[in-house]
């Protein structure tokens, strides 16, 4: 079978720009004489839609597309993902479905068995399972159609019907076709790769997979959609990070990758200049303004954000206080001059004098301590607010993901922000992220890299003074965030005692700031956000 893969960057409720891709795509598809051509899950609408699905107009507007796509299917069959209407007054109001067009008209209906309901995925809230499997008929071929996680769980106990892709298997299937809404982390598309080679080695046959690209929010989506060959070697794979559109022939055979596999770093650097990119493109917004210290992670931020947006989009606000040293202004100015973007200097000095003196009465007979180094944050941050509303720039924060576990952040000063580019991203990576934009010329200054890193809110501060040193800290992070351990068994481990207690005890503490925190770029497999529900004030005694 000649079959099109179309993988598309959809923008949640765009109908009109959604289908206009759509349907070039199908004529593209009619064009290149293809029996069938794939689109991803739920592309009608966008995915994930959230609560716009319990919208009626939302609804109606995902089956006016279905119309207009359908129109465009004579000559080729179409198989895409929508929400579709439970028309059985038990149960959730829909199903996540993949529709199959042929001849102008939708001829058959499958709908997804298996809905995820951990990390990011909610699809309880709104889908009903399906209880009835069977493979159906596509140009003369048996197909086992099947959406997402469908393919991804074996477990008999999380499925209404046993085992998935066993029953399936019975029927013998020419091919295994599989829609997907995967999201992108840095350790996934491994574990991705293997399931789908799993299935295709247990039922003999090829596969086709289209998944999504593009960012909504914080959840982004790597593409990467390919074709199988019955023995698992690689017919095709599509681009990552990118649209891409590919015929493939499943009756030929495929070759074992051979090529280099991107780092993680380098993935890591590619989802986020697009998560960037998408969140201003999708809101209808092209500038930015950020604070820019002179330090590591702000850099980051800048130098990401002039490769997303364009320097001339970009602005860098530089706000030296009392405590700043000459060196990070320098720092801040050289990556200014290396980036090309637009700079303010606004000293804080002033302000942060007529903050004290205000305050001076209601605060006599106290020393100062970090309600003073808070001040200064919280200055910074309503000068940049200031700039992003007069000029309608988004604020970007500089946050990264060691500094927002362990609290190492002021509510209102330098966690404020529309979107958190590094909040995903630990110190440690970010070094490493720093050195992969600078593989090929100096971006980011070398002084960045090699100085201690300093909030410099008080004299000779340095970030030692108050955390562990970064590849520890992370390491103990990682064991608690990414593999959810608890801190007892973080220490089983092999990890002190004292340490994971601190952390663990720093980690808790700040989750009523995360709750206040700024949407984050996920590229972990389990970042802040939506994704990690945690309570504020429980107790903890493990």
């Amino acid at each position: 079978m000649k079959i099109a893969l179309a993988q598309l960057n959809y923008h949640i409720g765009n109908f009109a720009e959604n289908n206009r891709k759509i349907i070039a795509h199908i004529e593209k598809a009619k064009a290149d004489k293809a029996d069938l051509i794939v689109f991803a899950e739920l592309a009608v609408g966008g995915y994930p839609a959230k609560d716009l699905l319990r919208n009626r107009r939302f609804i109606e507007r995902c089956n006016d597309s279905l119309a207009e796509i359908a129109r465009s299917c004579h000559g080729i069959t179409c198989i895409i993902g929508a929400p579709v209407e439970n028309t059985d007054p038990e149960g959730k109001a829909l199903y996540n479905a993949a529709v199959v067009i042929e001849g102008g008209a939708i001829t058959r209906i499958v709908k997804k068995s298996l809905l995820p309901d951990y990390d990011v995925f909610d699809e309880y809230r709104y889908f009903e399972p399906n209880r009835y499997v069977s493979c159906i008929e596509i140009q003369g071929q048996k197909v086992a159609l099947t959406i997402c996680e469908d393919l991804w769980d074996d477990d008999a106990s999380n499925s209404y019907v046993g085992d998935l892709m066993a029953e399936l298997r019975k029927e013998a299937p020419a091919i295994i076709i599989n829609i997907a809404a995967s999201p992108f982390s840095y350790v996934h598309f491994e574990n991705r790769i293997n399931v789908l080679k799993r299935n295709v080695i247990k039922a003999g046959c090829p596969l086709v997979y289209v998944n999504h690209i593009g960012a909504h929010t914080d959840i982004i989506f790597d593409g990467r959609s390919l074709a199988l060959d019955r023995n698992g070697d690689l017919l095709a794979e599509l681009g990552r990070f990118e649209e891409d559109y590919r015929i493939v022939d499943t009756s030929g055979k495929g070759a074992a990758a051979n090529a280099e596999p991107p780092s993680e770093i380098g993935l890591i650097h590619e989802a986020l200049v697009l998560g960037l990119r998408d969140y201003f493109n999708k809101s209808g917004f092209k500038k930015a303004v950020l604070g820019l210290s002179g330090g590591l992670d702000s850099a980051l931020v800048a130098a990401l954000a002039c490769e997303a947006l364009g320097a001339e989009n970009v602005l860098a606000v530089l706000m030296p206080s009392v405590y700043s040293s000459d060196h990070s202004l320098k720092d801040a100015l050289d990556l200014v001059n290396n980036t090309g973007c637009a700079h303010h200097i606004i000293p804080i000095k002033d302000v942060a004098s007529a903050f004290e003196t205000t305050l001076s009465d209601a605060f006599a007979g106290r020393q100062p301590d970090v309600t003073e180094e808070n001040i200064q944050a919280r200055i910074r941050g309503t000068i940049l607010m200031a700039l992003s509303n007069k000029f309608g720039r988004i604020l970007l924060n500089t946050s990264n993901k060691s500094e927002a576990a362990v609290g190492y952040g002021t509510l209102y000063g330098d966690m404020a922000g529309s979107l958190s580019v590094i909040g995903d991203v630990y110190k440690t990576q970010a070094y490493a992220l720093a050195n992969h934009i600078n593989r090929e010329r100096e971006i980011i200054p070398i002084n960045t890299l090699v100085k201690p890193p300093s909030a410099e809110l008080r004299p000779g501060q340095k970030d030692s003074d108050s955390l562990p040193p970064y590849d520890l800290l992370d390491s103990v992070l990682f064991q608690l965030i990414e593999l959810e351990k608890s801190a007892s068994e973080v220490v089983k481990a092999g990890f002190d005692e004292a340490l994971v207690q601190r952390i663990h005890k720093l980690l808790v503490g700040a989750e009523f700031k995360r709750y206040q925190a700024p949407p984050i770029l996920r590229v972990s497999q389990k970042a802040f956000g939506s994704g990690r529900a945690m309570p504020l004030v429980a107790k903890y005694p493990f």
